[in-house]
């Protein structure tokens, strides 16, 4: 499904309409009654936030934000606005929105928020019933630049969910890689498509080593946006893991709120393509390169197993302590393999650890980093800014001890305690850059409605790559 953003000059009797105002704003050219007006300033003094007129040929929403000191946090209660004002449209095809207070910007965070929450994944529904709103009209002071970015990047959000959303069924390693390039050729960046044979002459012994239980080959993605007029010298490197399902190999998973839930462990590799999508579709002149790992991680006679040394893309011998310690493995090939670009930064996103989710919940995102302080506290400003928030977690020397295997050179398990961390720790072996780690177990998921995230995927850090690069042009 679909949700269209676009500019209307014109107003009918028929409309359904949203007014964005406050005390001041004149409502009399809208055709309310004096009652209907009468019930508008009663409700306005109760400081109610929506107020609904059913005029039984159309709906008015008359919509007041409350006032906040804190920007992003006035723009988050917008966003929120969209998603109560979405769940009492959505059987309603179109609605108009009017600003009368002169703030456009009000105006374009509220329908963010309608837009984000009218996503539904209905594609394996034998009789899908998606909302009916299908188009979300602004009014004539709308920019349209404004507009068809914000387009592009909810037409990324969804790209992201729909991902997510598809089980491993219908998305293995080699549909995920083709997912990436239809997305390219929809936006305009280049993807090409590793295939196994490739892999094993690159000799990425993390990625062949998990996918040695599955019967489906690995792919290596590489997408590329590079226009002509690009603001940086080196490029922006984004790897995303691509594990399409994951049973933990012979570390098996149990099945309940664990291993039937392993489809999503592809959110990485989902936002990077979401956010990819979003960054070329907007020509945002910024060299940005994406990677993408993927296989799927499945027992077998032939798997890998706890106790194995494996040697990775780099020369790095590893200890395999747990094969569901998988992510980090795939990854590290990766990262490695990003050097040859000699990135100016690098950001990893990947549903990495329990342990980070067990930390902070669906509500924010895990991070750390090395040699990217600053790059790091513009991705968190950027993090509130879009309520895609980061929960930095320490990165102190004293955890590389925890990694230290004595048969190899490190071992993928860090011990019983700060898991997110000492994963992270892994990670930053194979990275000689400015390097950002994103942990997205807790929110690229969800059992129950998150606001406008809606319930399932989320597909939270498209919003935050995507501005994050923006920002950078």
């Amino acid at each position: 499904m679909k949700t269209l953003i676009k500019k209307k000059t014109t107003i009918s009797d028929k409309d359904n309409l949203i007014l964005i105002c406050d005390k001041k704003s004149n409502l009399k050219s809208f055709d309310f009654s004096k009652s209907e007006l009468g019930f508008i300033e009663k409700q306005q003094k109760e400081k109610k936030e929506i107020i609904a007129i059913n005029q039984y040929s159309r709906m008015i929403f008359v919509v007041t934000p409350k006032k906040e000191k804190n920007t992003n946090q006035h723009q988050e209660n917008c966003r929120m606005l969209g998603d109560q004002l979405q769940g009492n449209l959505k059987d309603k095809k179109s609605v108009l929105i009017v600003d009368l207070k002169g703030n456009q910007r009000e105006v374009l965070v509220i329908t963010e928020g309608m837009a984000l929450a009218n996503y539904t994944f209905t594609t394996h529904k034998t009789e899908a019933t998606p909302n009916k709103l299908e188009t979300i009209y602004l009014c004539k002071n709308a920019n349209k630049k404004d507009i068809d970015e914000l387009q592009n990047i909810i037409d990324s959000v969804y790209l992201t969910r729909d991902l997510v959303n598809e089980p491993f069924s219908h998305l293995t390693a080699k549909d995920l890689a083709e997912s990436a390039k239809k997305a390219g050729k929809n936006s305009g960046f280049k993807t090409t498509i590793l295939n196994k044979k490739k892999i094993e002459s690159l000799k990425m012994g993390g990625l062949l080593a998990v996918n040695k239980g599955s019967i489906d080959d690995p792919t290596f993605s590489i997408m590329e946006w590079k226009p002509k007029k690009a603001t940086n010298k080196k490029p922006i490197v984004l790897v995303g893991k691509g594990i399409v399902y994951d049973t933990g190999g012979l570390s098996l998973k149990p099945t309940a709120n664990s291993m039937d839930m392993m489809k999503v462990d592809m959110g990485g590799a989902g936002t990077v393509i979401g956010a990819m999508h979003a960054i070329a579709a907007n020509k945002i002149p910024v060299h940005v390169i994406a990677l993408v790992p993927a296989t799927d991680n499945r027992p077998s006679g032939n798997a890998y197993a706890p106790g194995d040394v494996i040697y990775m893309h780099d020369g790095t011998s590893v200890e395999v302590l747990n094969t569901d310690a998988e992510g980090r493995l795939v990854l590290a090939d990766a990262l490695s393999f990003a050097k040859k670009y000699k990135p100016e930064l690098v950001i990893d996103l990947a549903t990495l650890t329990g342990a980070a989710a067990a930390a902070i919940g669906h509500f924010g995102i895990v991070s750390m980093h090395e040699g990217a302080e600053k790059e790091h506290a513009t991705l968190k400003k950027i993090g509130e800014e879009t309520h895609e928030r980061l929960a930095e977690m320490p990165f102190w020397s004293d955890y590389d001890e925890l990694i230290k295997s004595d048969v190899a050179d490190i071992k993928n398990l860090g011990g019983p305690f700060g898991g997110a961390i000492t994963a992270g720790k892994f990670l930053a072996h194979f990275a000689d850059y400015p390097w950002i780690h994103l942990d997205i177990a807790g929110s690229t998921f969800v059992k129950a409605k998150y606001g406008y995230r809606g319930k399932g995927a989320t597909g939270m850090g498209v919003r935050l790559l995507y501005h994050f690069i923006k920002n950078r042009a």
